[in-house]
């Protein structure tokens, strides 16, 4: 694959260290890159403070000098996932994203929980999220699927497409605009394939049939920055079974409604149960703000507070470890004296 699209090898790479060259990870696979440079398409190791290859994201740019990657140079902004479950630790799934793809089928009962869950994340990452509800040739009311969502991704585009009928395609074409890099996101089985492949114009993404149960297939085993015809990049990832908030960071723009009602309370640190003034219990009352919308943040703070313990202890882990071994060391050197 040869990419020549403005973003990918252009203007807007950042300045490498002198003796390298910047190049663009269009793919991560163990212990080898493959990269996008001036030259062309060439495939590079990580070197050794890249953790073989572990702290390098499809979209990242890197240093390259020879056949090794040296460095990773500073992203502008990185759709973050942290899986579910204790002592799990943060993953960057695309880097350099302009846009985030929120993807999720039409069909059934409209899974509103999750898409807000990617949606926090998705402001998280310093990129501009949309929506996109697939598989609308097989819903049968699509504008009202459609102004459900809407209605609950506040300050968020939402767009119904179908990989099969081509429609809403067009639109979605339009916000990957030239030099533009956007990443899909989204659990398995919603045809992120088939969308990526229509959206190509080429099958660059493996696909499968619809299982009896009318869901789809994970088809997608790595992550990947493919070009489109108007000049976009578009990053496809894998499936996400788990995708637990690195933390705060997305939550307030996720839930404006929510947060904007919370600034209204009488006191500063109210906990919106049974406190005297409490402007988001009142509007749960009136009828202006969905209860289960509200348990939704709720949860999901509590969540990331978690998840911000937990990386605060592993990062006095971390420290704590170099201290000791940096002990070792001195203890070790030839010529010191002994207790």
């Amino acid at each position: 694959m040869h990419l020549a699209a403005p973003g990918c090898v252009g203007d807007d790479a950042p300045e490498p260290p002198d003796g390298t060259q910047v190049a663009r990870v269009l793919r991560v696979d163990r212990g080898l890159l493959t990269v996008l440079a001036a030259a062309g398409e060439q495939r590079v190791h990580p070197g050794g403070g890249l953790h073989d290859g572990s702290g390098v994201a499809v979209g990242d740019w890197v240093a390259v000098r020879g056949e090794l990657a040296v460095r990773v140079l500073p992203r502008r902004t990185a759709f973050v996932r942290t899986a579910a479950g204790r002592g799990s630790a943060p993953q960057v799934v695309a880097a350099n994203v302009d846009v985030v793809l929120v993807v999720d089928a039409l069909g059934g009962a409209a899974r509103l929980r999750r898409i807000e869950r990617y949606l926090a994340v998705a402001w998280a990452s310093g990129a501009t999220p949309v929506v996109v509800l697939t598989k609308a040739d097989l819903c049968p009311d699509v504008p009202a699927a459609l102004a459900l969502v809407a209605e609950d991704a506040v300050g968020v585009d939402v767009l119904a497409v179908s990989a099969v009928s081509g429609a809403g395609l067009a639109e979605l074409r339009a916000r990957v605009h030239p030099g533009c890099t956007a990443a899909m996101v989204g659990p398995s089985g919603v045809g992120k394939s088939s969308l990526v492949n229509a959206l190509t114009g080429r099958p660059v993404a493996a696909t499968a049939g619809i299982r009896e149960d009318g869901r789809g297939r994970h088809t997608t085993t790595a992550r990947e920055l493919h070009q489109l015809p108007g000049g976009g990049l578009l990053i496809d990832t894998p499936g996400m079974r788990e995708l637990a908030l690195p933390g705060a960071d997305g939550l307030d723009t996720t839930y404006a409604d929510v947060a904007d009602w919370a600034q209204d309370c009488r006191f500063r640190d109210c906990a919106h149960r049974t406190e005297p003034g409490c402007a988001v219990s009142a509007a749960i009352d009136r009828g202006e703000l969905d209860p289960s919308r509200f348990t939704a943040w709720r949860k999901l703070q509590a969540e990331a507070h978690r998840q911000e313990l937990r990386a605060d202890a592993r990062a006095r882990a971390e420290e704590h470890a170099r201290v000791r071994a940096f002990s070792r060391e001195l203890r070790a050197r030839p010529g010191r004296p002994r207790r």
